[in-house]
């Protein structure tokens, strides 16, 4: 019996890459780069089954390409690159990867808090160019982080793991979410819920942790960047589209709030216009779950699901169990 063809989009860890090759017959893309849509509608004809990444997108138009295609494995949590309704109208099953990059995004999210706070980046550059030149009261003064306030925008096991790192910090944690936890798990996580714009006003740091969806697209623009303390930061390990990116520019070019750090951007890799010349910005190329040990736990889980499929069994992390029925 012939093997099933698989494509992988992008090169992921060998043990993934190794899993996969063992049962089926597997292509990855031969470019260290996103596939460009001729490519990939291209490598889709023809093929079982496909494992994507957050950049590739999956939608009606591909998918007619491939009638044949048994199932999508995107190696992310998020899935708003997939057209899942158009999947399951076609009995594609969607899978991703949830749970496993949890902790390594909350560290993170706290990486770039402590880094614009503290001024780590700047410093970094100033010392690197000769700049010091020997202690001085008033040099790079940043902001604390000790038993300051943070306010948590969407409180899911990412939103609750940076919750429960900031208790280390003796700090007072509010959050807003759209379906709010029990009191029972709020007292445990010693956490207070806030309406959206009283956490806005009320936070000294705020740290992003939703979906990207039509309801969280912009969900912090002028309006809120506004309300926000002068003095206060935002942080985003989410997607890039939840900040009105060009508001933000404008909010930190003004000096409206103290700074932020960006995990992720509107329109990825392309920044804002002027986001790249700003101090008081902190910004890494979506790197929240770059550790070896996570991609690769990432890597294995969507090459599970992918060969759960090929074998008949039930797939781990199926994002449309309708499609099957």
């Amino acid at each position: 019996m012939d093997k099933q063809k698989v494509y992988v989009t992008r090169r992921l860890p060998d043990k993934a890459l190794h899993m996969i090759a063992a049962e089926c017959d597997l292509e990855v893309n031969p470019h260290d780069r996103a596939l460009t849509r001729a490519e990939l509608e291209a490598a889709v004809q023809g093929i079982d089954g496909l494992l994507c990444l957050l950049t590739d997108r999956i939608d009606g138009p591909l998918l007619d390409l491939n009638p044949n295609l048994k199932v999508v494995a995107n190696y992310a949590v998020g899935f708003d690159n997939i057209d899942v309704a158009a999947c399951t109208e076609r009995g594609i099953p969607v899978s991703n990867t949830p749970g496993v990059l949890t902790d390594t995004t909350a560290d993170l999210a706290w990486t770039l808090l402590m880094a614009v706070a503290r001024r780590v980046v700047e410093g970094d550059k100033f010392t690197r160019a000769g700049k010091f030149k020997g202690w001085g009261p008033m040099m790079l003064l940043g902001g604390d982080v000790y038993r300051k306030t943070i306010g948590i925008i969407g409180m899911g096991n990412i939103g609750k793991a940076v919750a429960r790192r900031a208790s280390g910090f003796d700090m007072q944690v509010i959050y807003y979410a759209a379906h709010p936890l029990s009191k029972e798990e709020e007292q445990r996580l010693g956490i207070h819920y806030k309406k959206f714009d009283d956490l806005i006003r009320d936070a000294d740091f705020i740290s992003l942790h939703v979906p990207l969806n039509p309801a969280t697209k912009h969900l912090i623009g002028e309006r809120e960047l506004k309300m926000m303390k002068e003095t206060a930061y935002l942080i985003n390990t989410a997607r890039g589209p939840v900040i009105d990116e060009k508001a933000l520019v404008k909010a930190l070019q003004n000096k409206v709030i103290a700074g932020a750090g960006l995990d992720v951007f509107e329109n990825e890799p392309v920044l804002a216009s002027g986001l790249d010349q700003l101090d008081n910005v902190v910004i890494v190329p979506h790197i929240a779950s770059a550790s070896v040990e996570t991609r690769t736990k990432m890597a294995v889980m969507a090459a599970e699901n992918l060969l759960a499929r090929f074998r008949g069994e039930k797939m781990p992390n199926l994002v449309n169990p309708e499609a099957l029925r």
